[in-house]
């Protein structure tokens, strides 16, 4: 059976994206050692999982970047779950780092049955990364295995949270805790 990772960046404050949305503090305060934490944890993945949203915003974007994260986000396969419907794959089939876009394997409907589904399969872990209603949706199933936060240093008094909503609590524990010199903390924690 495999273990299924939620694995998000977050503020001080527990946000994942600032007031208007904004992504770009994700790597402002990363460094070298704390990115080689967050690649290695990719690179044991077997699939990556996310919700439409995310899919649709990173699909385009990943087959043509460089860096530390472009070789595993364009060669590990993906899943992209959703409820509203999807639109259709961009057009980076034609590339050798945008098949694993183009061949993402799409669930409608129930989280938890295609989760289960998943996590009944063969492979590495499942790794599961944003948007932030796909990611409160899979803290609601119970499903999470292991949650690795990382913790950068900024607040924004206001944003877009995950860990709002729970419908009842969730008894963590703390398994592995890890400081970058950028000042970004990484921490690793499973379900009591």
């Amino acid at each position: 059976m495999r273990k299924l990772i939620m694995k998000m960046s977050m503020s001080i404050d527990g946000f994942v994206a600032g007031p208007n949305g904004e992504h770009d503090w994700v790597f402002r305060n990363s460094d070298e050692q704390s990115r080689a934490w967050s690649a290695a944890s990719f690179n044991e993945a077997g699939i990556i999982i996310m919700g439409r949203k995310s899919f649709e915003s990173m699909a385009p974007y990943w087959p043509t970047a460089t860096g530390p994260f472009a070789a595993p986000m364009n060669t590990i396969p993906k899943a992209l779950f959703t409820q509203k419907g999807f639109k259709g794959m961009p057009n980076t089939a034609g590339t050798p780092a945008g098949a694993s876009w183009a061949e993402a394997r799409i669930f409608h409907g129930d989280l938890v049955e295609g989760i289960r589904e998943l996590k009944q399969e063969e492979g590495k872990p499942i790794i599961a990364i944003g948007g932030a209603g796909f990611v409160r949706n899979l803290i609601e199933t119970g499903l999470i295995d292991e949650y690795q936060l990382a913790i950068h240093p900024i607040m924004f008094g206001a944003g877009l949270p995950v860990f709002t909503g729970l419908s009842k609590p969730l008894d963590l524990k703390l398994v592995d805790a890890r400081t970058f010199p950028g000042g970004i903390i990484a921490n690793t924690y499973r379900p009591a």
